[in-house]
């Protein structure tokens, strides 16, 4: 370990879940040896506009543009993200340097409290909430998807921490909501999962439930002291997501789920999918390869996405109104 630093500064959000992820981030570097973080929280463009329709202001990236301008100027040392709020092609200069063991990376449905419902599978759910629920989420992943199981729902985007959304849930607000599982079990929620929707019914969003640690790619110290804390295996999975979206075309916020689990002691199996806003057509294709060929497993799968027709989909996505991206979870 370096012995020359002292000290990290640690940009990140000021949310509950990004809070979260920084110190867990530091815990770690600590625990291998490292210097002690500072944490730095920066506010970003997606943060400030709490009621606009972010993907018409810029999309994904108004997440994370001011603390990656902010590790671009050498004002911090590294940052911690969500990584599935990341753009598929980084600025210049950085690098994702380590990511932390996956948490759960499925969507939840999470019901009002004292509802009493216990959900099963997804007859339970639809059951439960009738043809025409109105269901919190702003993610169009998550609604092209759940418009194929529901197509009578309306969806209306939700802002917030995770507290401010389950009060707005809780009061009437909306019959459900639809939130990464990753986020409600860091944060201590895990017991408001009504239902974890299967793969099959609704693919992940690329990146989900990973914590992702970004440096300058020519700070040799710092992506020393970040490598001791990488999950190899999770490093693979995402980088085959990622060359998914970037296959595709790496837009910021697409109806593109993708998913890459282990197979076997050497491989990684991924599943990916596109799908029509309206939820009329889906594409989903599905490959296995060595995790040492991440990349190209992601290539090969987000190319016969696009062989299949997945082009007109995304271009179809992207002439409508586009939907405000998700907040993180």
């Amino acid at each position: 370990m370096p012995a020359q630093i002292r000290e990290l500064r640690l940009g990140t959000r000021g949310s509950q879940l990004a809070l979260w992820q920084a110190h867990e981030v530091a815990a770690r570097i600590a625990a291998a040896g490292g210097p002690s973080c500072r944490i730095v929280i920066i506010r970003t463009s997606g943060d400030r506009l709490q009621e606009a329709r972010l993907a018409a202001a810029g999309g994904k990236r108004l997440f994370v543009k001011e603390i990656e301008d902010a590790l671009l100027g050498a004002e911090i040392d590294l940052a911690v993200h969500s990584s599935k709020d990341m753009p598929a092609i980084l600025p210049g200069g950085l690098a994702i340097a380590a990511v932390l063991p996956r948490e759960d990376p499925l969507d939840a449905v999470v019901l009002p409290a004292g509802g009493g419902a216990v959900l099963a599978t997804l007859g339970d759910l639809v059951a439960h909430v009738g043809q025409t629920p109105t269901i919190g989420t702003g993610s169009v992943r998550r609604m092209a998807q759940l418009r194929r199981l529901c197509p009578g729902a309306a969806f209306e985007p939700i802002r917030g921490n995770l507290d401010t959304r389950l009060r707005k849930l809780d009061a009437g607000g909306f019959d459900a909501l639809v939130l990464a599982a990753a986020g409600l079990r860091r944060l201590g929620a895990a017991a408001r999962i009504s239902l974890a929707l299967p793969v099959d019914a609704c693919v992940p969003a690329p990146g989900q439930g990973i914590v992702a640690v970004e440096v300058r790619e020519s700070d040799d110290a710092v992506r020393a002291v970040v490598a001791s804390i990488d999950d190899r295996a999770t490093h693979a999975a995402l980088a085959a997501e990622r060359a998914v979206v970037a296959a595709l075309g790496g837009g910021c916020q697409t109806p593109i789920g993708a998913l890459a689990t282990p197979a076997g002691g050497t491989g990684l199996r991924l599943v990916a999918t596109v799908v029509a806003v309206d939820g009329s057509r889906a594409i989903r294709e599905e490959a296995i390869g060595a995790i040492g060929q991440a990349d190209a497993l992601g290539r090969q799968v987000g190319t016969a996405l696009f062989g299949a027709g997945a082009g007109e989909i995304l271009a179809d996505a992207a002439r409508q109104h586009p939907p405000a991206p998700s907040h993180p979870d």
